[in-house]
């Protein structure tokens, strides 16, 4: 296959080429993300006949935050395009429709591990892994590229299980050579200490005080950060994958160098024109309305 290697173009959502499926497959229940009940399968009211939002624009005013921090990774016109061939499902029959909205979130999580598996093979720590990396990234692909039938019945969890033995091997490789900005390795049990030193993996830090804290290095990994202070706290070469941002303050935060870092988080945080971020992420709109 190509090499995909920091490629991820393919890995973030076309809407053009999609026909809103995630306003219709996703269910979403009426709370501070959503101004209304929607079960999965039926389409949100305010999608349009062109499978386009009429409230893009406007979408956290009008309550449908949750809205804005989701991305499908580009699995949208993957299942659209390729996967039904362009077939939309307002005009096929209601089993061609349940069949698309059933494979949907079956190729998400594919697109997802294609990003986290993508941006490994971009870590120069890796490299001891990166024969590892390549297999498992060709192998989802060719997951992606199964039939309706295929996708319904895969054991996607078996397959994502599979994978994150390669990414927390992955995650102690990179942490591992985070420095303590003195041009060496930090030292346990000093402030400086080596990355793979600061595992914070799955912590509720909901709410918790971390202003200018230093979490160089630190495993994160589904670690409850909502409405955390992280203002000016230093998350270079930290494992952010599953860490839950939402509503998380990280204004002049450093998150350079941070991996498995994705849109959605950054989309549920609050942030600023001083806060630093990976290259392959973008600056929520957002962000500068709130500064």
């Amino acid at each position: 296959m190509p090499d995909q290697t920091n490629d991820r173009s393919a890995l973030r959502g076309d809407c053009a080429q999609c026909f809103g499926l995630c306003c219709v497959a996703l269910p979403f229940a009426a709370s501070a993300d959503f101004a209304l009940d929607k079960p999965a399968g039926k389409p949100c009211p305010n999608l349009q006949g062109d499978h386009r939002c009429g409230i893009h624009a406007d979408l956290r005013n009008k309550g449908f935050t949750g809205c804005t921090v989701y991305d499908c990774f580009g699995a949208g016109q993957k299942v659209s395009q390729i996967t039904f061939g362009g077939q939309d499902w307002r005009t096929g029959s209601k089993e061609h429709a349940r069949r698309m909205f059933d494979v949907f979130p079956v190729v998400r999580q594919l697109h997802e591990l294609l990003w986290y598996l993508t941006e490994a093979l971009g870590l120069d720590a890796a490299r001891p892994v990166d024969a590892d990396l390549r297999r498992a990234l060709a192998e989802t692909e060719r997951l992606t590229r199964h039939t309706p039938e295929e996708l319904a019945a895969l054991d996607v969890a078996a397959h994502r299980q599979e994978v994150n033995v390669l990414l927390l091997r992955t995650s102690e490789l990179v942490r591992a050579s985070v420095t303590d900005g003195k041009g060496g390795k930090g030292d346990k049990g000093s402030k400086g200490k080596k990355g793979k030193g600061k595992d914070r993996r799955g912590a509720d830090l909901i709410g918790a005080r971390l202003s200018g804290a230093d979490l160089r290095g630190a495993s994160l990994r589904g670690a409850y950060l909502i409405a955390a202070d992280l203002t000016g706290a230093d998350l270079r070469g930290a494992d952010m994958i599953g860490a839950d941002l939402r509503d998380a303050d990280l204004t002049d935060a450093d998150l350079t160098g941070a991996f498995f870092l994705t849109q959605p988080q950054l989309n549920a945080a609050r942030g600023s024109a001083g806060t630093r971020l990976p290259e392959s992420l973008t600056r929520p709109v957002h962000w500068a309305a709130a500064g």
